[in-house]
C-alpha cells in the first residue's frame, strides 16, 4: 500500500505501467501525435503522462505531484468533502486560479488521488498458485487499501479503471484466474464481484464506525441497545423469525469478543464458494501459469521512470 507520497509517480503520470514501456510508447499507443490529440479525458492523460506540463506562469516548485499529494492529505485528516482548489491553494501557498493550469475539474483530481492512494499490487501469485488461494489474497490486499483510506470510498465511481495502478491491479486479478476456464467475460465479473464485496463491506464497517463514534458509548453498548429496541418492537406474531432471533441472543454483547474480519471472511468465503463451483463446472483449475500465455509469478508492475 502506497502512502500519500505515491502521489509524486501518479501525478507527474510516472505511475505504474503494465507493459514497462516508455512514456513515447504509452503515447503512441494512446494515439497521441504529441499535441495532447490523444481524446481521452484528461485526468487519464494525466495519470499516463500524456499531458504536456505546463510551462508559461508556471509558479516555481508548484507541480500536479504536490497538488494531489496535497488533496490526498486534507482528505485524510479532515474528509473528502473538504478538498477543494481553494483549501489545497491555501495550504501550497498559491491562488486557486493557478492549480487550474494542472488538473481542470475535481472530477478529474478525484481520479489522480485513486491513483495515488491505491498503490502497486504485489508480485504476480507463483506458478501453480489455485485460483482462490490468489484471489483471497487480491480481496485482502483492497481491503487493507480500503481501510487506510476509507475517505477514498466517498467518491462516485463514474467509469471502469483505466489509470496505470488501476489497470495493473486487474491485471493481478486475471492472472490469478489464468488456469481456470472461465471465459473472459466471467473472469472480469469475478473480479468486479470480489471487489464489490471488499468496498461494500469496508463502507458498512466505516458508517457503523462513524454511528458508535457519534453516539458516544461503546459499540457493545450499541449493539445491546439495538437489540433491546428490537425486542420492544417486534411483535412475534408479526415477525416471528425476528422474534426467535432475538430469544437466540444473537443482538446480546458476546463474552468473547468477535473478530472484527468476521463478516470479511464469512462473505468472501461464501462468495468463493459459489465461483469454485462454476470453475468446476467448467473444468477445474490449472493454477496460476497453468492457462494459455500463463505469466504467474513474474514481478508485479514497475513505474516508468
Amino acid at each position: 500500500m502506497a502512502s500519500s507520497g505515491a502521489a509524486g509517480r501518479a501525478g507527474e503520470g510516472g505511475g505504474t505501467d503494465v507493459t514497462d514501456e516508455s512514456a513515447d510508447e504509452t503515447r503512441e499507443r494512446a494515439g497521441d501525435s504529441g499535441d495532447g490529440g490523444t481524446g481521452l479525458p484528461p485526468s487519464i492523460e494525466a495519470a499516463w503522462g500524456l499531458r504536456t506540463r505546463p510551462t508559461k506562469g508556471r509558479k516555481p516548485g508548484l507541480s500536479l505531484a504536490r497538488i494531489v499529494d496535497t488533496a490526498v492529505t486534507i482528505a485524510a485528516t479532515e474528509g473528502l468533502p473538504a478538498v477543494s482548489m481553494g483549501r489545497i491553494a491555501k495550504k501550497l501557498g498559491v491562488s486557486p486560479m493557478s492549480l487550474y493550469r494542472y488538473v481542470a475539474a475535481k472530477d478529474e483530481l478525484y481520479v489522480l488521488m485513486q491513483e495515488a492512494i491505491i498503490g502497486d499490487p504485489p508480485a504476480l501469485p507463483a506458478p501453480g498458485t489455485d485460483w482462490r488461494t490468489a484471489m483471497a489474497e487480491w480481496a485482502w490486499e483492497m481491503r487493507r487499501i480500503c481501510y487506510r483510506n476509507l475517505w477514498a470510498l466517498r467518491i462516485p465511481i463514474s467509469s471502469p479503471p483505466a489509470t496505470p495502478r488501476m489497470v495493473a491491479w486487474w491485471e493481478w486479478g486475471l492472472v490469478a484466474l489464468e488456469g481456470t476456464r472461465l471465459d473472459w467475460s466471467e473472469k472480469l465479473s469475478v473480479i468486479l464481484m470480489v471487489n464489490g464485496h471488499v468496498r461494500h463491506e469496508a463502507t458498512l464497517m466505516a458508517d457503523l464506525a462513524a454511528a458508535v463514534e457519534a453516539s458516544g458509548r461503546s459499540a457493545e453498548a450499541v449493539l445491546a441497545g439495538y437489540g433491546h429496541t428490537l425486542q420492544r418492537l417486534a411483535d412475534p406474531a408479526r415477525f416471528p423469525s425476528v422474534a426467535e432471533m432475538l430469544a437466540a441472543g444473537v443482538m446480546d454483547v458476546p463474552e468473547e469478543p468477535e473478530s472484527p474480519d468476521h463478516e470479511f471472511v464469512f462473505g468472501l468465503e461464501r462468495m468463493l464458494d459459489g465461483i469454485d463451483l462454476l470453475v468446476r463446472d467448467r473444468g477445474g483449475d490449472r493454477g496460476v501459469g497453468g492457462g494459455p500465455g500463463g505469466r504467474g509469478g513474474e514481478k508485479g508492475a514497475e513505474p516508468v521512470a
